[in-house]
């Protein structure tokens, strides 16, 4: 009896080193596999080597068009996703129709992107849904700025929408009622109390989506095409450096992680007690 209670017991401390150190091991190998390809990405060239790579014609322009593309795109979603999540989260009884919508919400997340690239053209092109509609009125968005803001829309709207139905569902069904019997419409309470109260899940949310924005590729390829100057976004202009010239490719790279680490440390400051 004594041997059994003696082996039990260096079986329970075996298994407690041998459990953390697996776990330390695991989770080890997946922070090296985030890691080493960001730090090949930031050390593998000297830092005046990757100023140089910043002076390649591709840069500058590809620069400005992302700025003002990813800047209309979360002006869109914005705009229409702010009532369209208020909305929602604030349905009285939520039932079939609020989960297909949520469905419909999320699809962009998991659809690859060169799905949501050719259903963007089948919805918008010449050929698609709207094309003939759009030809008559004299618009043509396939290969253009407007495609781009539309792609980049498309796969970042979910983003910012489920943070703000998040955000809105936290919000205290009372200072709703007390509102509303203060006289105060629905128009009136949306935007004196729904958005005030939930402005810095909203803002977390419109980062998240301009950051998606940004570093939108597959979608934009397929429906707006990779025209220098024209429609060629950061993540394009790396595409197409990398065939030529890694060095610009790597440098543009470095740009693009910057911006989110920066995103990423003001959302984790923002979020701090």
């Amino acid at each position: 009896m004594t041997r059994q209670t003696e082996a039990g017991r260096r079986r329970i401390r075996l298994t407690a080193v041998a459990w953390p150190a697996a776990g330390g091991l695991l989770a080890g190998g997946l922070l090296s596999l985030i890691l080493l390809p960001v730090a090949g990405l930031l050390f593998s060239s000297s830092p005046r080597q990757i100023v140089r790579g910043l002076g390649d014609p591709l840069v500058w322009p590809a620069i400005r068009l992302t700025v003002l593309t990813s800047t209309a795109s979360l002006l869109l979603v914005v705009s229409t996703g702010t009532p369209l999540a208020w909305a929602l989260a604030r349905r009285p009884r939520p039932g079939r129709a609020l989960r297909l919508a949520e469905t419909i919400i999320g699809l962009p997340v998991v659809l690859p992107p060169a799905v949501a690239g050719v259903a963007l053209l089948l919805a918008f092109g010449r050929r698609g849904l709207l094309g003939p509609a759009l030809e008559v009125a004299g618009i043509g968005l396939p290969f253009t700025k407007a495609a781009v803001v539309l792609a980049q829309s498309f796969v970042a709207a979910p983003f910012y929408v489920q943070a703000a139905m998040a955000a809105f569902r936290r919000l205290d069904p009372e200072l709703v009622l007390v509102a509303r019997a203060l006289g105060a419409g629905p128009p009136r309470v949306f935007f004196t109390v729904g958005v005030p109260l939930s402005w810095p899940d909203l803002a977390g949310g419109a980062a998240l989506c301009w950051a998606r924005a940004l570093g939108e590729f597959g979608a934009t390829l397929m429906f707006a095409g990779n025209l220098v100057g024209r429609t060629q976004t950061l993540p394009l202009a790396i595409y197409t450096a990398l065939e030529s010239d890694l060095q610009t490719a790597q440098s543009l790279s470095v740009v693009l992680v910057a911006v989110s680490a920066a995103l990423l440390f003001a959302l984790r400051g923002r979020a701090r007690p």
